[in-house]
């Protein structure tokens, strides 16, 4: 699949279908969709137009002036403003931003849900670009009340929500040209992605980990990264019935008989698939016996930035190994 940083000048339609659990999403992500898509536009024609003033997902007027000086928030932001040539301009980033390997030297603002608009603030920003989520809720409130424009980016868990979120960059710091040859080049990958996991036949079931507690693995439901992940994978969440990450018991993984059990790859939630095969919990499972822990970065994996498609890429290629991929 191409590389998006590799294929700027891609162009062509999204054709991939986004799948929920073996069916086509719902009417209602289906209008959240179209309505980031909307707002996309929206942002791109006033950047076009030459206009100043603009709207982030919030439908807060925003006055672009200056985005010289950027704080990311988001990892998703932060590599998106990489792929558009202006990393140069980013002065500081939160701690999820960790790709490309220059993110590493900005000056940090925390985590991006535990800001401190102090800090934030004293770095002399010109923009805030904040992906959806970002908080507390009072330290964004503290931010927009401020004199630096802050835009709130949406996260929506689609294909058209990666799109959309790149675009509304890209206009925000008037790149729209640039940001139209990244989301061209991102829906192709998205399209080769849905002709890839057409060739399953029968969907495989797994289950994603973010974390052991005293043994008990803390699970991803309905309605989360790595469960849209599984879908744009062809992949069925053992666990789709439970909403968000949530614990489970032991019984109960059993009782799911995954197939395949994905990790994290990064920092503190780093596993040893061995060696957690070999617990109680898992012993016993599908996944066990055929020895299939998928071990994947963390921003790779969940970030919903423009390497997306080649995570749901491999994701595939690792639960369903006789795909005869690219």
């Amino acid at each position: 699949m191409k590389n998006y940083a590799q294929s700027m000048t891609c162009r062509g339609r999204i054709q991939a279908a986004t799948w929920h659990r073996g069916r086509i999403v719902t009417v209602a992500r289906q209008m959240a969709c179209a309505l980031l898509i909307a707002a996309a536009a929206g942002f791109a024609g006033a950047a076009q137009a030459g206009a100043e003033t603009l709207k982030d997902m919030r439908g807060r007027e925003i006055v672009r002036q200056d985005s010289s000086r950027i704080v990311s928030i988001g990892s998703a932001v932060t590599e998106i403003l990489y792929a558009l040539g202006v990393g140069d301009r980013i002065v500081a980033v939160d701690t999820t931003s960790t790709y490309p390997a220059a993110a590493n030297a900005k000056a940090k603002v925390g985590y991006m849900r535990a800001l401190a608009p102090e800090g934030v603030l004293s770095l002399s920003p010109s923009v805030i670009i904040a992906v959806e989520g970002s908080g507390p809720p009072d330290a964004i409130t503290a931010l927009e009340a401020g004199r630096v424009p802050v835009v709130l980016v949406p996260d929506a868990k689609s294909p058209e929500g990666v799109v959309a979120k790149i675009r509304i960059i890209a206009a925000t710091i008037g790149k729209v040209e640039e940001g139209e040859a990244v989301a061209k080049a991102v829906e192709a990958d998205f399209a080769a992605l849905a002709k890839i996991v057409a060739a399953v036949k029968a969907e495989r079931k797994a289950m994603f980990v973010l974390a052991l507690r005293d043994g008990a693995p803390l699970v991803a439901g309905d309605d989360t990264t790595a469960d849209a992940m599984m879908r744009f994978a062809r992949v069925d969440n053992a666990f789709h019935e439970i909403k968000g990450y949530k614990p489970v018991s032991g019984e109960a993984v059993l009782a799911a008989a995954p197939e395949a059990v994905i990790f994290m790859r990064e920092r503190e939630h780093d596993f040893n698939g061995a060696e957690v095969f070999k617990g109680p919990v898992f012993a016993a499972t599908p996944a066990a016996r055929n020895n299939r822990a998928i071990a994947m970065g963390g921003v790779y994996l969940l970030g919903f930035g423009p390497r997306t498609p080649d995570a749901a890429r491999d994701l595939a290629a690792a639960i369903y190994p006789e795909l005869s991929l690219p």
